[in-house]
């Protein structure tokens, strides 16, 4: 059994097992869902939707223009974001969440409930992170 192949034992809510999950399928799925912005962008489209750019640009403050427009073409390349242009001028563009973005909405809930509990007791390590992570420095 290779390294991908494996199981992930999960416990339902009854109690009882659940369905095994693989290692590939979470892999795949947290691939759709990592990068510093992506989970906050779901977030605020479950708070309110359908929003613009410019409203989502508000809700996250240290977002640049360029970050929040590649973060949002990834989740709609990977299915998880509808973009709706309307034909009027000035252009106008929303953005909502599909079946399958909606469908994230447990896993949500779930790492709200963590954060929440007493599990997350101090501020994460990574939170004073500047936004020049992985740029080359310059010498």
């Amino acid at each position: 059994m290779g390294s991908t192949d494996k199981f992930v034992s999960a416990i339902s809510e009854g109690g009882g097992p659940a369905e095994e999950c693989t290692i590939d399928r979470v892999e795949r799925a947290l691939a759709v869902i990592e990068g510093r912005w992506k989970l906050l962008i779901v977030h605020h489209l479950f708070v309110r939707q359908p929003l613009r750019f410019s409203q989502l640009e508000r809700a996250i403050r240290t977002v640049t223009q360029k970050m929040l427009v590649q973060q949002l073409r990834a989740l709609e390349a990977d299915g998880v974001v509808e973009r709706i242009a309307y034909p009027v001028v000035p252009p106008r563009v929303e953005y909502r969440l599909t079946p399958a973005g909606a469908a994230l909405e447990p896993a949500l809930n779930a790492l709200h409930d963590w954060a929440a509990s007493e599990h997350l007791t101090q501020e994460p390590a990574t939170s004073g992170r500047s936004d020049t992570l992985g740029k080359r420095r310059r010498k």
